[in-house]
């Protein structure tokens, strides 16, 4: 029998009323959402499941997919379900932490709310990302290399889908490259800052800061840093790897190929949307995926047990 791994989506895959359900029908996800509100010290409520434009601004998105994949993950972990590995995208990284058990829940809501305000204000004047679809990673590098200005991979997320970040005007000229050179497409990102590029390497530093208040424990599920792809197997590597992390590609193909050397066979993955299984398709068709967003959802994971 092949292993199995948590998975977490990052920030992008966000809407209105994700864990509603939950909220409403399992205590502990109801409570972690509560905890989420009082450590933030915002309406966790309102924010997750009345219209709102906040969702979509950046030092609200983190806290408030963390809220939802945590809460989520509560409920997987009720079914008696435990993963021989995890890992999460960006933002989602912070569920592969919690999932295993190297924060206390009330410090990993305070930390990604902390970032979540530095990444949004590190960079006022915008930046701009980038996906680039249909192009090899060598090629982007180089390209991104040559140009003018900042510009630099923040994600590579599966073969065929890679994405840029960077100054506004670099991104724009990395991308007219790219095209030149034979990407299919180029898709403009709709955010508000250059994440994971090093116009964000203060936000990390701040970050650090804070990750000096905070207390690390041992690590009971192997797990992955978006810096490396590789497992962190010694829990003093745990802060520095975050802090760098905000300005640092996010490497998750890598990282999933990884698992899949190691044995994974089945993802599960924790958290609104179906991107990372999106992902999957293309990084390796023979492993299952299965996706928790709703409660129902949870009826999947009883042919596991």
């Amino acid at each position: 029998m092949g292993k199995t791994a948590f998975i977490f989506p990052g920030q992008g895959a966000q809407y209105v009323g994700m864990a509603k359900d939950f909220y409403d029908t399992i205590p502990v996800c109801q409570e972690t959402i509560k905890l989420a509100g009082e450590v933030s010290g915002l309406d966790m409520e309102a924010l997750l499941f009345e219209e709102n434009e906040n969702i979509n601004i950046t030092e609200y998105t983190q806290i408030a997919m963390l809220a939802a994949e945590a809460a989520m993950l509560k409920a997987v972990e009720e079914k008696g379900i435990k993963p021989d590995v995890t890992a999460g995208l960006s933002l989602g990284e912070y569920g592969a932490l919690l999932t295993a058990g190297v924060m206390d829940l009330a410090d990993v809501f305070r930390l990604v709310r902390k970032r979540g305000i530095y990444m949004q204000e590190e960079y006022p004047q915008g930046g701009a990302m980038s996906a680039i679809l249909g192009l090899d990673t060598d090629t982007i590098e180089k390209i991104c290399e040559e140009t003018e200005g900042q510009v630099s991979v923040a994600n590579y997320n599966c073969p065929g889908q890679t994405v840029i970040t960077g100054e506004e005007n670099a991104v724009a000229r990395a991308a007219e490259k790219l095209a030149e050179a034979g990407a299919k497409r180029c898709v403009s990102l709709k955010v508000s800052g250059p994440f994971h590029s090093p116009l964000l390497a203060g936000a990390g530093e701040k970050l650090k800061v804070e990750l000096e208040n905070v207390t690390v424990n041992d690590i009971k599920v192997p797990y992955l840093a978006n810096v490396t792809a590789d497992y962190v197997t010694d829990k003093a590597q745990v802060k520095d790897l975050l802090a760098r992390q905000v300005a640092s590609s996010v490497r998750w193909q890598q990282s999933v190929e990884k698992m899949i050397a190691d044995g994974v066979t089945t993802f599960i993955e924790i958290g609104p949307g179906k991107t990372l299984a999106g992902f999957m398709r293309k990084i390796n068709r023979d492993v299952t995926v299965i996706n928790i967003e709703k409660v129902e959802d949870l009826e999947k994971l009883e042919a596991l047990k």
